[in-house]
């Protein structure tokens, strides 16, 4: 059967009274984005569906994008079916042997949006039943959980069928819930932080702290992959590389060992809350987990939150590491995180940091450092660029294998 449109059905959005409006625009700009290959798609939002008509495209990679992008409930395949019954009958049956197995159930759901068809819901239910019960002798009709639903939608430019429903990713259309920086490293907890925080509705830029010479133009690739991944759940993100050796020389060369980390981690909250207020964000999300690693002790976050009155979210912060690995393969990130490039927390890493630094300690070792200063050069430094679906900045996961031999 060639199929004509996939109707995708909101999620959340149902509940968002008088914001509804800029739910779906924002959706609509979403999938856009994900779908930009395929230019022939037309895209039709309306309150209660949005409407991609395929005009010749293959739908299965289309629906394979479209199962990631945050908003969606579900959606289906549809066909679209002359206004007279007889057609919609005789398409109807035909869809009925594309899915029917021996054994199965079925029912028919009608959703009339003109209401000026000559039949009423409860007409149209009733005879497609009555037609396909005719042509599959014995079948069984099931109201509350069929094998098989075909959804009928009347609408004035003709009657559309579809049998065929997927689950979308639900969660909020990315950029509804307001804007916020990530702290990108190039680890596996982070970018499942950005996808949790995108799932609720939230536009994530990244910031990710480089350090050359330490760190290379390919641990810096990997944080833009790592990016790019997660454009397949809403679009474009906006990716700021901030330039961070000078500032890590200088805490090494004047700061006790055991706060080196401490310090630093304050260093990249002041210039992440800098680069937040500059993009106008609303708050700063990590992918701390708490007493993973020294760190991430509740001393530790108290001691680097110290700098900042900005809201910080931490996803991940409850789960264990293995819940974190199983979402991070879900969404496709885990194997590009472990690829072994430096990123700029682990070539300064001391061997045994403070795990319950001092506030005050924390505060008096920083003070001996031009704490402006390095702030100003870095944020001098930025660059800033936005990366779209589909972006490649890395070899094939086997070619950096190989490279690594």
């Amino acid at each position: 059967m060639e199929y004509t449109e996939i109707m995708v059905r909101y999620g959340e959005l149902s509940t968002k009274g008088k914001n509804r409006k800029s739910f779906i625009d924002r959706l609509h700009g979403n999938v856009a984005k994900v779908l930009k290959d395929y230019p022939d798609l037309r895209m039709q939002p309306h309150r209660d569906r949005l409407h991609i008509k395929l005009n010749g495209v293959d739908a299965k990679p289309v629906m394979e994008k479209l199962k990631n992008v945050f908003g969606i409930q579900t959606f289906s395949l549809s066909v679209k079916v002359s206004r007279d019954f007889e057609d919609v009958k005789k398409k109807a049956v035909e869809m009925m042997h594309e899915a029917y197995k021996p054994g199965m159930s079925f029912k028919v759901g009608t959703k009339r949006a003109d209401k000026t068809y000559e039949l009423d819901t409860n007409q149209i239910n009733l005879q497609l039943g009555d037609a396909i019960c005719e042509a599959f002798p014995g079948i069984d009709v099931e109201m509350k959980r069929p094998d098989i639903k075909i959804s009928v939608e009347v609408r004035q430019d003709g009657i559309y069928l579809s049998y065929l429903t997927v689950k979308g990713a639900g969660g909020l259309p990315v950029g509804t819930a307001g804007k916020a920086m990530l702290m990108l490293s190039g680890g596996i907890d982070s970018p499942v932080a950005g996808y949790l925080a995108m799932k609720r509705g939230v536009d994530i830029e990244m910031v990710h702290f480089f350090s050359p010479p330490y760190t290379s133009e390919q641990a810096l690739n990997k944080a833009k992959e790592l990016t790019s991944k997660l454009t397949a759940f809403g679009g474009n993100i906006k990716f700021i590389e901030v330039p961070f050796a000078e500032i890590q020389e200088t805490i090494k060369s004047s700061v006790p060992e055991g706060y080196l980390m401490t310090i630093q981690r304050r260093f990249m909250l002041r210039l992440t809350d800098m680069i937040r207020e500059k993009e106008h964000g609303l708050a700063i999300f990590n992918g701390e987990a708490v007493g993973q690693v020294a760190s991430q002790t509740l001393e530790s976050m108290a001691a680097i939150n110290d700098v900042t009155t900005t809201p910080i979210l931490r996803p991940v912060a409850t789960m264990d590491k293995t819940e974190i690995i199983r979402l991070a393969e879900k969404i496709d990130t885990f194997n590009l995180s472990i690829q072994p490039f430096e990123d700029c927390c682990t070539v300064f890493a001391p061997p045994s940091p403070k795990t319950r630094p001092s506030i005050e300690k924390t505060r008096h070792f920083e003070s001996v450092l031009d704490i402006d200063g390095l702030i100003q050069r870095a944020m001098d430094g930025i660059k800033i660029t936005t990366i779209e679906h589909g972006d490649k900045f890395m070899e094939s996961d086997q070619e950096n294998i190989s490279s690594l031999l």
